[in-house]
């Protein structure tokens, strides 16, 4: 099987601004921002989506959360807001079948979104 082009940014082969890393997760601005601020918080262990999670991957999940919130706190969104978006399947929106979360934010976002 090959791998997900969020395995090979984690792997180096692919270039990315990456902002944070540790163990678990690395988290890069996305390279087709839909805010100001558009990260891309992703789970280094390929997991095809949320509803592919299993109970194994419940502390993986809750560090995947505690962190994006981590990283808007270095960008200084926790000041004004943002949004954390999980995109599942085709029709809500994902276009990468490895799980990750899109933080956004730098301006006022509306809702409902697209």
């Amino acid at each position: 099987m090959s791998k997900t082009l969020f395995e090979k940014i984690a792997a180096r082969e692919i270039p990315a601004a990456i902002i944070y890393e540790d163990d678990l997760v690395l988290a890069f601005h996305d390279i087709t921002p839909q805010a100001p601020t558009h990260v891309l918080i992703v789970p280094k262990k390929p997991v095809p989506r949320l509803a592919e999670a299993q109970p194994a991957d419940h502390a993986l999940l809750g560090h995947l959360l505690l962190k994006a919130a981590a990283v808007a706190k270095t960008l200084g969104l926790d000041q004004t807001g943002y949004r954390l978006v999980i995109n599942n399947g085709p029709d809500g929106g994902e276009s990468v079948p490895h799980l990750h979360v899109h933080l956004l934010g730098g301006r006022k976002l509306a809702w409902p979104p697209g």
